[in-house]
């Protein structure tokens, strides 16, 4: 199969994800608000207020979980139509054994959902508990970090050991570094860190799932062009339902991703640069992901070690509200860098 080949059929794909995600949301939204699944104030009833919750309690009471339904939009979707795929004509063709690469895509998308979700349901009914600012919802970090690190082994270990995953390319000077079992960590090490940096950058309505279309469209073309069947048809039903959640997530959101769609996401995006080799590829692409974490460990360097924050407030999109920047501004400008990021990765990709 051929790209002009799998254009057909992603674009159909993507059609019929936005079609059938755009007839779901809004019901989806309606039972939200009756099982009380929307964000609540986190600012102390009294004491100083944080800056944080200054700017962002005004978005309590709005529903949060449309993550969980893209996840089973896409699930249902592609367990469905993949196999049908071959009597459509479509040859499946991938670089691995195509079972074990949509297990590892797939749990990832699950796991990565399933831990999300249980910190929304903390944070939303459980209660708070005494924060080094302000009030801490939700799991403890510890408790979450471990558990991400626990699936993200899980899963590098499936990357390598039944898909033969191991060798980073770096463009530019044209060289395949053999990481031999070293490359476990280091896939494990990105999974973690790029769930956590979508998660820091789901902050303000449409950020994070502008950035992460752009992200895909990227990756899809990769993946096309590589002939990565399975990979680019899980892509174009993503790009579809991320599209009709887009329209209800710009500001102001009448819906929120959760930790449920967040960690899921941005640990699937790793997994998807995994995939397709490109892992520097994946750094420039997702680059405002990156810049959102860095922002938040350099933060921490400020206040741990220099007693003083670095930038107002942790992450960078919180700085630029306090600096007077409206929050579509700061999203409408980042959807720009993430576009020019993209190209640039993408001619990265094929330098």
């Amino acid at each position: 199969m051929t790209l002009p080949n799998i254009l057909p059929l992603a674009l159909g794909l993507i059609l019929f994800s936005f079609l059938i995600s755009s007839l779901s949301i809004v019901p989806f939204i309606n039972i939200l608000y009756k099982l009380h699944l929307t964000r609540r104030k986190e600012a102390p009833q009294k004491g100083k207020v944080p800056i944080f919750d200054k700017f962002h309690d005004k978005k309590a009471g709005t529903p949060v979980g449309g993550g969980v339904l893209i996840i089973v939009i896409v699930f249902i979707m592609f367990t469905l139509l993949f196999p049908f795929a071959s009597h459509m004509g479509v040859f499946i063709r991938s670089s691995y054994n195509f079972k074990w690469e949509l297990f590892a895509i797939f749990f990832t998308f699950i796991s990565f959902g399933i831990l999300g979700l249980s910190d929304d349901l903390m944070k939303i009914f459980f209660k708070p508990k005494p924060g080094v600012i302000g009030l801490w919802f939700g799991m403890s970090r510890k408790t979450k970090f471990i558990l991400q690190w626990v699936l993200a082994l899980f899963i590098s270990i499936i990357l390598f050991r039944q898909l033969g995953i191991q060798i980073l390319h770096i463009p530019f000077v044209n060289v395949n570094l053999n990481l031999g079992y070293f490359y476990v960590l280091f896939s494990a090490f990105t999974i973690v860190s790029f769930a956590n940096a979508f998660n820091i950058t789901d902050g303000l309505d449409g950020l994070s799932v502008g950035l992460f279309l752009v992200c895909l469209i990227a990756f899809g073309i990769i993946s096309s062009a590589s002939l990565d069947t399975p990979l680019a048809l899980f892509i174009a039903l993503m790009i579809g339902s991320l599209l009709a959640f887009l329209y209800f997530n710009v500001w102001p959101a009448r819906i929120f991703l959760g930790d449920a769609g967040a960690l899921s996401f941005g640990a699937t995006l790793a997994v998807i640069g995994l995939l397709t080799g490109g892992i520097v590829a994946l750094v420039i692409v997702g680059g405002i992901f990156v810049i959102e974490i860095f922002s938040s460990l350099v933060q921490i360097f400020g206040w741990k070690y220099l007693k003083r924050p670095i930038i107002p407030i942790a992450p960078l999109h919180n700085s630029f509200l306090v600096w007077g920047w409206e929050e579509p501004k700061i999203v409408l400008r980042a959807w720009l860098a993430g576009i020019v990021l993209a190209i640039f990765g993408l001619w990265l990709s094929v330098i």
